[in-house]
């Protein structure tokens, strides 16, 4: 009645195999190149470089076309040619974004189920320890117990001993 994931926590348990691995390069293994380029879009895109280059552009843009080409800007104020290129941009960007998000959020899920399976065998391990040093005390118990009949049997012997001189010595 185990899930797979704990029959292999299991499994892993009973033959003393390991079970950490790096899910962050096996999920990069497995990755298309589609993948990998919304991971980097998303990487610069997120990035102080880009918000930064991104407004030394639009000042730019701004400049351009009020003081430089004041008679004949191409993209007049309200800036309609600068409000489409946006939209664009974000219309392309936030798919693109959304899909490294998905991935990172399928890592992370992949991470949690790959932690718990960690902790659940260190918990199994943990449990066949208590109950190693349980079995050990037990028998340090018993051994202890022995001994204590032994020191008693021969502690029954010397005060007899002990008894008998004492009374030849009463009757010489």
């Amino acid at each position: 009645m185990l899930e797979p994931g704990e029959q292999r926590v299991l499994h892993s348990a009973l033959s003393g195999e390991i079970l950490a691995h790096d899910v962050n390069a096996a999920v990069s293994a497995q990755a298309s190149f589609g993948d990998r380029l919304a991971d980097a879009i998303a990487r610069v895109g997120g990035s102080w470089g880009f918000i930064i280059g991104f407004f030394a552009f639009l000042a730019f843009w701004v400049v351009t076309n009020t003081v430089i080409l004041m008679a004949r800007p191409f993209d007049p104020y309200p800036f309609i040619f600068l409000n489409l290129v946006l939209s664009m941009i974000a219309a392309v960007q936030a798919p693109i974004i959304m899909m490294s998000q998905n991935r990172a959020a399928t890592r992370d899920r992949l991470d949690a189920s790959h932690d718990y399976e960690i902790n659940l065998k260190a918990e199994i391990e943990i449990l066949a320890l208590h109950e190693k040093l349980d079995a050990m005390r037990h028998e340090d118990q018993r051994r202890i117990e022995d001994l204590l009949v032994r020191i008693g049997e021969r502690l029954a012997v010397v005060e007899s001993r002990l008894t008998d001189g004492a009374s030849q010595r009463e009757n010489h």
